[in-house]
């Protein structure tokens, strides 16, 4: 119901912006449009990647390896799975959902999000030529570490 509101109210707001400057709105539009045509091969790349991780993990192995039941090698494993891939946070944030509602632990998926956010394994060298060894280092040692304390908090808050 909420999004029947927000769909109604985009409209009169789009009728009242038409109503003020008919070029702008259809600027605006025009430029909405294709952001729309850059964001659906990633939106489509996000379904097909979610529909291919379920094909392969059932919930019951989802909650195997990543469960609340699973531990401290269930968040490692998130852990290193995150730090390992290079996905942007608004599709991090769906596989997340998914994951978690067939079978993942909270204390996993947080951590899973995280580190997928903040640490950058395969970027590691870009990372290094453009930033120093140190400097890379050291960033994903802390993001490594925050990702921990969000993750520890999160779960303690969530509960």
């Amino acid at each position: 119901m909420i999004t029947l509101i927000f769909y109604l109210l985009a409209g009169l707001i789009i009728i009242w912006s038409s109503y003020k400057d008919r070029t702008k709105t259809k600027q605006s539009l025009l430029k909405g449009w294709h952001s729309f045509e850059n964001i659906l091969p990633i939106f489509l790349l996000i379904v097909f990647c979610i529909g291919l991780i379920l094909s392969f993990l059932t919930p019951q192995t989802i909650a195997y390896l990543l469960g609340s039941e699973s531990g401290w090698h269930g968040t490692l494993l998130a852990a290193i799975v995150g730090s390992c891939t290079v996905i942007l946070g608004f599709v991090t944030f769906p596989l997340a959902r998914t994951l978690l509602e067939n079978g993942a632990g909270m204390l996993q998926i947080i951590m899973f999000i995280s580190t997928s956010v903040m640490v950058g394994v395969l970027t590691l060298p870009l990372e290094i030529q453009y930033f120093g060894k140190k400097s890379a280092y050291i960033r994903n040692v802390l993001a490594i570490f925050f990702s921990l304390i969000i993750a520890f908090t999160m779960e303690a808050l969530l509960q």
